[in-house]
């Protein structure tokens, strides 16, 4: 394991990824997704302070940076119309089914379920991303996805106390951007519709 001080990095990390989808969100180089990334800065923030509430410490603060730059990301989307993208019926189920998420854990009032319930929801908001990643890896940028990826693994390096609490959402937002980055850096959905 590396020093806790490291979680600096991560998060530095992971803010310079959101700056570089932030500002291809402002010159419409990128189209995201709006339901997802108003999920995507939610879900975050409510684990957050699920973790402080759990006594995390300083490794819930990869949790709060992966919520921070979605927020920031989401405002731009409709500062730039070029940078919006369609939002589907698909896309509503799977906000509404992220927002029962979160509604569930105001219930709980657990913090473990709270983060649980806040993976689920940003797993869910995630979905429209990830067909899009699929089919239109054109409107989406790798770098904010490698970096906050790089961000998660540097937190679970730097983690001195592992459980639920510690290391469930670093470990989820380290897997979905190891799914995330090879869609849109390698065009594979392109690559596995060619062969289809």
């Amino acid at each position: 394991m590396i020093d806790e001080k490291f979680i600096f990095v991560a998060a530095a990390l992971i803010l310079f990824g959101n700056l570089s989808y932030l500002l291809y969100t402002i010159k419409g180089k990128v189209k995201p997704n709006k339901v997802t990334w108003f999920l995507w800065a939610v879900a975050p923030l409510i684990a957050f302070a699920a973790e402080a509430k759990q006594g995390v410490g300083l490794s819930s603060l990869m949790t709060f940076t992966v919520g921070v730059g979605p927020l920031f990301i989401l405002i731009a989307s409709f500062l730039n119309k070029k940078a919006s993208w369609k939002v589907t019926k698909f896309d509503l189920i799977c906000g509404v089914f992220a927002v029962v998420g979160l509604v569930l854990w105001q219930v709980t009032r657990v913090g473990n379920w709270a983060i649980l319930l806040a993976i689920a929801a940003d797993g869910l908001a995630a979905a429209p991303t990830l067909v899009k990643a699929f089919n239109a890896p054109e409107t989406e940028d790798y770098k904010v996805y490698l970096f906050t990826g790089l961000g998660a693994f540097v937190t679970l390096l730097a983690m001195k106390q592992w459980g639920f609490a510690h290391s469930a959402f670093p470990i989820y937002i380290l897997l979905l951007n190891l799914i995330l980055v090879p869609l849109i850096w390698f065009k594979l959905g392109k690559i596995i519709k060619s062969y289809a």
